[in-house]
């Protein structure tokens, strides 16, 4: 029975990706949820603002990762509110590695498991990325991250041969299309559409929205 939940519990099994630049970070994702082996939402949205400065995207199960979303923006608001002072980017990946440690952690028949990757920029003009795997560990990412995205294998296979160091973010956008689309081709989870973020000093911006339709021939 609990094996049997477990797999009709609907899934963002997904492709994420993130890429640090010289000016900025790049966050994508594509946009299929499933549940087994049915494909039941073509339009996820698998990347979130958190606040104005942060968004984040996410992998596990739905329900975890829309609640793990309301909770770390709520959190970081009522800390701004107590300190008077904006949350820097490592603060926030910090606090959310907390939550998501204590919430797999307490017993449940089913234990929330969500994987993050999250993005913002300082105060002082500065950009951060940083992995929040499904256990909890927050690690800044310095180059490329995928975390445990179904898709990561194809992701991180395409990144570790084109990334470069110190590229540009209009250049990480075309990167993070590439990864995206590589991935949906070969990870039954990933597909129906991808969605591209940056995050930059300028704020953050959504600069890719496409929807992937079948050709038949």
């Amino acid at each position: 029975m609990d094996n049997e939940i477990k797999q009709q519990i609907l899934k963002s099994n997904t492709s994420l990706v993130g890429i640090v630049c010289k000016d900025g970070v790049v966050m994508g994702a594509d946009r299929r949820s499933t549940a087994g082996t049915l494909i039941l939402n073509k339009k996820s949205e698998k990347i979130h603002k958190i606040n104005e400065n942060m968004l984040a995207s996410y992998t596990g199960s739905v329900s975890d990762i829309l609640l793990t979303n309301k909770m770390i923006a709520a959190e970081l608001r009522l800390k701004e509110l107590k300190t008077k002072a904006r949350t820097t980017v490592s603060e926030a990946a910090n606090l959310l590695s907390m939550m998501v440690y204590r919430n797999i952690r307490t017993p449940s028949m089913i234990p929330s498991m969500v994987g993050t990757l999250l993005a913002g920029v300082n105060e002082d003009g500065t950009t951060e990325l940083y992995s929040i795997e499904p256990a909890g560990s927050p690690v800044k990412v310095d180059e490329y991250d995928a975390n445990f995205s179904s898709g990561m294998p194809y992701i991180l296979g395409l990144l570790e041969r084109l990334w470069k160091k110190d590229m540009p973010v209009k250049e990480g956008v075309e990167l993070a299309k590439e990864a995206l689309k590589a991935s949906t081709q070969r990870d039954s989870g990933s597909g129906n559409g991808i969605d591209v973020f940056t995050v930059t000093k300028e704020g953050i911006k959504h600069v890719v929205a496409e929807e992937i339709v079948p050709n038949y021939q």
